[in-house]
């Protein structure tokens, strides 16, 4: 897919208090040209390796006139899963590139927003991560609505919170039409497991993943390993569906907190009032 000739320009935008907003630029490890490959061909929410015809003219027509797409499109992104599987740590590796060795259990919900280039056009992820605590599922569910992408997680070296995904992967679609969600599900922690306990693990996994309907990915926070290529397959996914429900005329408008639009008010200090009224 052939990029634009000229690179965007990063202009302000008049907010409705009339405070001027940036548009930060997109960091150049965050461009996705090429259609991002599965992790596994037998439990793959599409096979091709290519964009959709349809949706890789729509770029072409849209990064050659430099119009008709909003730069702060987005989709909104949940990271469900038991408590100590690692959600926390594989958002902060993609995001921060960091990996903290002392566990710290998330307090109801937390966000980041992560900004790509892809086929020549801005899109950005909103991923929010999720308490695994039950005590806290009053607030978490509260985040679950107007995901486009649900990715439920299970520790690799604990086989029960795979089976415990089957769950988690109900509560987040109660919010949710199901037919309008890509599902993920992640196995973390690979690196603490033998390559025969590793595989043994991965075909009970894909297993599951058909059950679910769901892409499977196996991966490590701590070593990196995948981690990238996962994301860009989740942000790949969701920017053409985007596209696609554009071109049909499918995307309803948009809502604060249902991550269609990078909104003012949905920030930090929002969800650190929501973790002190709940609960």
């Amino acid at each position: 897919m052939q990029k634009a000739q000229r690179p965007a320009t990063h202009r302000s935008k008049q907010s409705p208090a009339g405070v001027m907003r940036f548009v930060a630029p997109v960091s150049r490890d965050r461009v996705i040209r090429d259609f991002p490959k599965c992790y596994d061909l037998q439990a793959c929410l599409q096979m091709k390796t290519d964009w959709n015809t349809q949706a890789k003219k729509a770029c072409r027509d849209r990064t050659t006139a430099h119009q008709g797409w909003d730069r702060t499109r987005m989709s909104k992104v949940v990271v469900v899963g038991d408590l100590n599987v690692g959600k926390t740590c594989l958002i902060n590796r993609f995001c921060k590139d960091a990996f903290d060795r002392d566990y710290k259990a998330t307090i109801g919900v937390d966000f980041e927003v992560e900004r790509f280039e892809i086929a020549g056009l801005p899109f950005s992820l909103q991923i929010w991560d999720t308490a695994g605590q039950e005590k806290f599922k009053c607030i978490a569910s509260a985040y679950y609505r107007g995901a486009q992408v649900i990715v439920t997680a299970f520790d690799m070296s604990d086989i029960k919170t795979l089976d415990h995904t089957r769950q988690w992967l109900t509560e987040a679609l109660k919010e949710n039409e199901p037919s309008s969600c890509s599902v993920f599900l992640v196995g973390t922690k690979n690196d603490l497991l033998s390559p025969e306990a590793r595989l043994r693990t991965e075909i009970d996994a894909v297993k599951v993943a058909l059950e679910l309907q769901a892409e499977f990915w196996s991966l490590s926070s701590k070593t990196g390993e995948n981690v990238k290529e996962f994301f860009f397959r989740v942000a790949a996914l969701a920017f053409e569906d985007a596209i696609l429900k554009e071109l049909e005329g499918a995307n309803p408008p948009s809502r604060i907190g249902e991550g269609s639009i990078l909104s003012d008010t949905v920030d930090k200090a929002e969800v650190q009032g929501m973790k002190k009224t709940c609960c």
